[in-house]
Protein backbone atom coordinates (compact mmCIF):
# COMPACT_ATOMS: atom_id res chain seq x y z
CA UNK A 1 0.00 0.00 0.00
CA UNK A 2 1.70 3.17 -1.19
CA UNK A 3 1.48 6.21 1.15
CA UNK A 4 1.96 9.68 0.57
CA UNK A 5 3.02 12.61 3.13
CA UNK A 6 -0.62 14.36 2.59
CA UNK A 7 -2.07 10.56 3.80
CA UNK A 8 -3.27 10.18 7.37
CA UNK A 9 -1.66 6.90 8.60
CA UNK A 10 -3.04 4.91 11.44
CA UNK A 11 -0.35 2.88 13.25
CA UNK A 12 -1.16 0.83 16.25
CA UNK A 13 -0.08 3.66 18.50
CA UNK A 14 -0.27 7.18 16.42
CA UNK A 15 -1.13 9.00 13.16
CA UNK A 16 1.18 10.27 10.88
CA UNK A 17 0.36 13.00 8.94
CA UNK A 18 2.50 15.99 6.97
CA UNK A 19 5.91 14.99 8.25
CA UNK A 20 4.19 14.63 12.14
CA UNK A 21 3.42 12.51 14.94
CA UNK A 22 0.18 12.74 16.37
CA UNK A 23 -1.61 10.92 19.40
CA UNK A 24 -5.18 9.11 18.43
CA UNK A 25 -7.98 7.34 19.70
CA UNK A 26 -9.23 4.58 18.06
CA UNK A 27 -12.87 2.27 18.16
CA UNK A 28 -12.80 0.03 21.95
CA UNK A 29 -13.59 -2.89 19.38
CA UNK A 30 -9.75 -2.01 18.18
CA UNK A 31 -8.96 -3.17 14.50
CA UNK A 32 -11.29 -4.97 12.25
CA UNK A 33 -11.20 -6.53 8.65
CA UNK A 34 -14.46 -7.61 8.83
CA UNK A 35 -16.77 -4.46 10.07
CA UNK A 36 -20.17 -4.61 11.08
CA UNK A 37 -23.05 -2.05 12.20
CA UNK A 38 -22.58 -1.22 16.16
CA UNK A 39 -19.39 -3.48 16.82
CA UNK A 40 -17.30 -0.48 17.58
CA UNK A 41 -13.98 -1.22 15.58
CA UNK A 42 -12.22 0.62 13.09
CA UNK A 43 -11.97 -0.88 9.76
CA UNK A 44 -8.63 -1.58 8.08
CA UNK A 45 -8.62 -0.09 4.73
CA UNK A 46 -7.91 2.95 2.84
CA UNK A 47 -10.43 5.44 2.91
CA UNK A 48 -10.55 9.14 1.38
CA UNK A 49 -11.79 11.76 2.66
CA UNK A 50 -15.20 13.26 1.58
CA UNK A 51 -15.98 15.96 3.59
CA UNK A 52 -15.55 18.51 6.63
CA UNK A 53 -17.85 19.87 8.59
CA UNK A 54 -17.90 22.19 11.39
CA UNK A 55 -19.90 24.09 14.06
CA UNK A 56 -19.40 27.74 13.13
CA UNK A 57 -20.68 29.03 16.57
CA UNK A 58 -17.47 27.55 18.20
CA UNK A 59 -15.04 27.67 15.80
CA UNK A 60 -14.20 29.67 12.20
CA UNK A 61 -14.29 27.63 8.87
CA UNK A 62 -11.30 25.26 8.86
CA UNK A 63 -11.05 25.13 5.70
CA UNK A 64 -12.53 26.53 2.39
CA UNK A 65 -13.93 23.10 1.35
CA UNK A 66 -15.26 22.94 4.92
CA UNK A 67 -19.58 22.75 5.48
CA UNK A 68 -21.38 24.61 8.84
CA UNK A 69 -23.42 21.41 11.14
CA UNK A 70 -26.36 23.33 12.40
CA UNK A 71 -29.04 22.36 14.88
CA UNK A 72 -31.02 20.17 12.75
CA UNK A 73 -27.84 18.10 11.50
CA UNK A 74 -28.12 14.57 11.97
CA UNK A 75 -26.40 11.14 10.45
CA UNK A 76 -28.62 8.91 9.90
CA UNK A 77 -27.22 4.82 11.25
CA UNK A 78 -30.70 2.95 10.92
CA UNK A 79 -29.79 -0.29 8.70
CA UNK A 80 -33.83 0.20 7.77
CA UNK A 81 -33.38 3.47 6.79
CA UNK A 82 -32.81 4.37 2.51
CA UNK A 83 -30.43 7.04 3.75
CA UNK A 84 -28.51 4.84 6.08
CA UNK A 85 -25.19 6.31 6.49
CA UNK A 86 -25.51 9.75 5.03
CA UNK A 87 -26.27 13.41 6.09
CA UNK A 88 -29.97 14.14 7.35
CA UNK A 89 -31.61 16.33 8.88
CA UNK A 90 -33.86 16.87 12.12
CA UNK A 91 -37.21 15.60 12.47
CA UNK A 92 -36.08 12.47 11.47
CA UNK A 93 -37.85 9.10 12.47
CA UNK A 94 -35.28 6.89 12.09
CA UNK A 95 -31.90 5.98 14.42
CA UNK A 96 -29.58 8.74 14.00
CA UNK A 97 -26.69 10.73 15.29
CA UNK A 98 -26.65 14.58 16.27
CA UNK A 99 -23.67 15.86 14.24
CA UNK A 100 -24.54 19.15 16.28
CA UNK A 101 -23.60 17.75 20.40
CA UNK A 102 -23.58 20.03 23.45
CA UNK A 103 -19.67 18.52 23.83
CA UNK A 104 -17.01 19.24 21.45
CA UNK A 105 -16.73 16.30 19.99
CA UNK A 106 -17.88 16.89 16.53
CA UNK A 107 -17.33 20.78 16.56
CA UNK A 108 -14.93 19.57 13.36
CA UNK A 109 -15.71 16.33 11.68
CA UNK A 110 -13.42 14.84 8.34
CA UNK A 111 -15.91 12.46 6.99
CA UNK A 112 -14.70 8.97 4.80
CA UNK A 113 -15.97 7.40 2.23
CA UNK A 114 -16.22 4.27 4.71
CA UNK A 115 -19.81 2.59 3.13
CA UNK A 116 -20.03 5.84 1.42
CA UNK A 117 -22.21 6.59 -0.75
CA UNK A 118 -23.84 3.46 -1.25
CA UNK A 119 -24.37 2.00 1.86
CA UNK A 120 -24.49 -1.54 2.47
CA UNK A 121 -26.94 -2.10 5.46
CA UNK A 122 -24.85 -3.67 8.47
CA UNK A 123 -21.61 -2.77 7.04
CA UNK A 124 -20.91 0.48 9.47
CA UNK A 125 -21.46 4.05 9.54
CA UNK A 126 -20.18 7.07 9.98
CA UNK A 127 -16.11 6.44 10.18
CA UNK A 128 -15.26 9.73 11.17
CA UNK A 129 -12.07 11.83 12.38
CA UNK A 130 -13.14 13.79 14.69
CA UNK A 131 -11.73 15.18 18.20
CA UNK A 132 -11.37 12.41 20.81
CA UNK A 133 -12.92 12.56 24.93
CA UNK A 134 -9.65 12.36 26.17
CA UNK A 135 -6.41 10.38 25.71
CA UNK A 136 -6.77 6.70 25.55
CA UNK A 137 -10.24 7.28 26.25
CA UNK A 138 -11.70 4.89 22.62
CA UNK A 139 -14.24 5.82 19.77
CA UNK A 140 -17.74 3.99 18.83
CA UNK A 141 -15.23 3.04 15.75
CA UNK A 142 -13.78 6.49 14.64
CA UNK A 143 -10.61 7.86 15.03
CA UNK A 144 -10.11 10.84 16.94
CA UNK A 145 -7.60 13.54 17.84
CA UNK A 146 -6.47 15.83 20.42
CA UNK A 147 -8.81 19.18 19.65
CA UNK A 148 -5.95 21.20 18.49
CA UNK A 149 -4.44 18.33 16.76
CA UNK A 150 -7.19 18.43 14.43
CA UNK A 151 -7.48 21.75 13.84
CA UNK A 152 -3.99 21.66 12.31
CA UNK A 153 -4.74 18.24 10.14
CA UNK A 154 -8.07 20.39 9.07
CA UNK A 155 -6.20 23.20 7.88
CA UNK A 156 -3.81 21.12 5.98
CA UNK A 157 -5.81 18.69 4.41
CA UNK A 158 -7.75 17.87 1.45
CA UNK A 159 -10.70 16.56 0.01
CA UNK A 160 -9.57 12.99 -1.41
CA UNK A 161 -6.52 12.46 0.81
CA UNK A 162 -7.12 9.27 2.52
CA UNK A 163 -6.94 7.83 6.36
CA UNK A 164 -4.98 4.79 5.96
CA UNK A 165 -5.32 2.16 8.21
CA UNK A 166 -3.14 -0.71 7.82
Amino acid sequence: MDVGPNDLVVTPTHVRFAGRRFPRTIGRGGFTHDKREGDMATPHGEHRIVGMLYRPDRMARPADWAQPIGPLDLWSDDVADRDYNHWVRAPYSFSHENLRRSDPMYDLVLITDWNWPDAVPGKGSAIFVHAWRGKGRPTAGCVAFRPDHLRWIAGRISQGNRLVIA
